[in-house]
């Protein structure tokens, strides 16, 4: 998988071990099961309204940030 970045995760013994067995029986591996999962999340992320909004508030609030810094 070429330009791919390492992620750590800690999460409950519990949430490992349903995750590796919902893995196991779709037949992909753990790593492909998150993918699928990040990718859902931010898809959903993309979908949401509120969201975009906040996303739109924060661009613009960075923005107004950085114009400072360059003056």
């Amino acid at each position: 998988m070429p330009n791919t970045k390492v992620t750590t995760i800690r999460q409950p013994a519990n949430q490992a071990d349903e995750l590796e067995f919902v893995a196991r029986v779709d037949g992909v591996p753990v790593s492909e099961a998150i993918r699928d999962a990040i990718n859902a999340h931010i898809q959903a992320r993309r979908d949401d309204p509120a969201f975009q909004q906040r996303l739109r508030e924060r661009i613009e609030a960075d923005r107004d940030i950085l114009k400072r810094l360059a003056e």
